[in-house]
């Protein structure tokens, strides 16, 4: 594993926050041993892979093969990285447990693009 010196810069707490945001958004989900992350935008993907970088963890993939619609005309490429972290009981996995859910934002059985259920679904598997 190589650490650049811009990943030298963010500390292990600011890349732990940033990753926490997005269980929170469900953005980033825990299955199995990997973590995995769906987004629009590519630049996140290149940040998610920096604080993983970050907390001593591995970028395995990132899939571009699915597009979604956004709104009624738009079409856009959902992107799905998955990363490991090397530790099975990293503070994060705990996290998500609390605060996580089995599904992304994007997810098709989360009923994407529903107003009504996007923010007022809780899903966490251990409540």
């Amino acid at each position: 594993m190589r650490v650049s010196n811009k990943d030298k810069k963010i500390s292990q707490s600011t890349a732990i926050r940033k990753l926490q945001t997005w269980i929170k958004s469900k953005h980033l989900i825990c299955s199995g041993s990997f973590f995995i992350l769906e987004t629009v935008e590519y630049s996140m993907i290149e940040r998610f892979e920096t604080f993983i970088r970050v907390l001593g963890g591995t970028l395995i993939t990132v899939d571009s093969s699915k597009r979604i619609f956004i709104g009624n005309h738009r079409k856009v490429i959902l992107y799905q990285a998955k990363a490991s972290l090397h530790t099975p009981h990293h503070d994060l996995r705990d996290y998500w447990k609390e605060n996580g859910c089995n599904y992304t934002y994007f997810d098709e059985r989360r009923g994407f693009g529903d107003e009504s259920s996007t923010f007022s679904q809780s899903c966490s598997i251990y409540r």
